[in-house]
């Protein structure tokens, strides 16, 4: 029964795991409407997170339109339905591909370096500091980038989603031989609001899953140096299954029929 034993030992260890990262974003979270406020720390952290995040996200989306529309017109080509590339692609970015591309990339981005910064600060002893001088490293450091995440992601899919579209439509136009009108109107008749509504709903879930994972991987670091990259590699690699996963589940949610 050994094996047994060290199985209930793995899932009470991550019970407690997921236990600590819940109620720290319930105390994070909880900060945003008890005074005092910094807005200042929320428009740095937003700056970091939508306008400096913004070219890695443009290149990403505009280039998946792209080869989307390609995939689509040489699948489609053997049934005869090359008139549903502009469908696909704007249904594949709006709803999925536009919110999950953006987050992996923010994850990699941001969360990194939530978690870099915050865990060094935590082994050169800044946050007892901060402590010290009776400011609470809470609301200083993790809610104005929890807030952060949850605004700016659904910013970021916004471009997304029309910088993948258009890289849809410039491939489409120019390599595949649609008409610019056709191809325009095949995407406007086909999309509808909750695809954009459940891409930004879902932006919003990303944005808070990679700040979360960063400011909480950060903040419980650990052992100098080697602890801080351990807490950067956890970060990203965590955000990621955890924007998968839930991916899934708000599609479950917003699609399921």
């Amino acid at each position: 029964m050994g094996w047994l034993g060290a199985l209930g030992q793995l899932v009470l260890a991550l019970c407690r795991k997921l236990g600590a990262v819940v109620l720290f974003a319930a105390e994070g979270l909880s900060h945003a409407v008890r005074p005092p406020f910094h807005p200042h720390l929320f428009l740095r952290a937003f700056l970091e997170v939508a306008y400096f995040s913004l070219p890695v996200v443009g290149l990403t989306a505009v280039f998946t339109g792209m080869v989307l529309a390609l995939q689509s017109y040489s699948g489609f080509s053997r049934f005869g339905a090359e008139g549903a590339v502009a469908n696909v692609v704007v249904l594949s970015i709006t709803r999925e591909l536009g919110p999950v591309l953006a987050g992996l990339m923010v994850a990699g981005r941001i969360g990194a370096a939530f978690a870099a910064e915050i865990g060094t600060m935590r082994v050169t002893d800044q946050i007892d500091a901060l402590t010290t001088l009776s400011t609470d490293p809470m609301k200083y450091l993790v809610t104005p980038r929890l807030l952060a995440g949850i605004a700016a992601m659904p910013l970021l899919v916004l471009v997304a989603d029309v910088l993948g579209v258009m890289g849809g439509y410039l491939i489409g136009t120019m390599k595949l031989g649609f008409s610019s009108g056709t191809y325009l109107k095949a995407t406007f008749d086909f999309l509808q609001v909750m695809d954009v509504v459940s891409g930004l709903v879902k932006a919003a879930v990303f944005g808070f899953i990679v700040a979360l994972m960063g400011t909480w991987c950060g903040y419980n670091s650990r052992g100098g140096a080697q602890g801080v990259g351990a807490a950067t590699t956890t970060a990203v690699v965590s955000s990621s299954i955890l924007i998968l996963a839930l991916d899934y589940v708000l599609t479950e949610a917003f699609f399921a029929r």
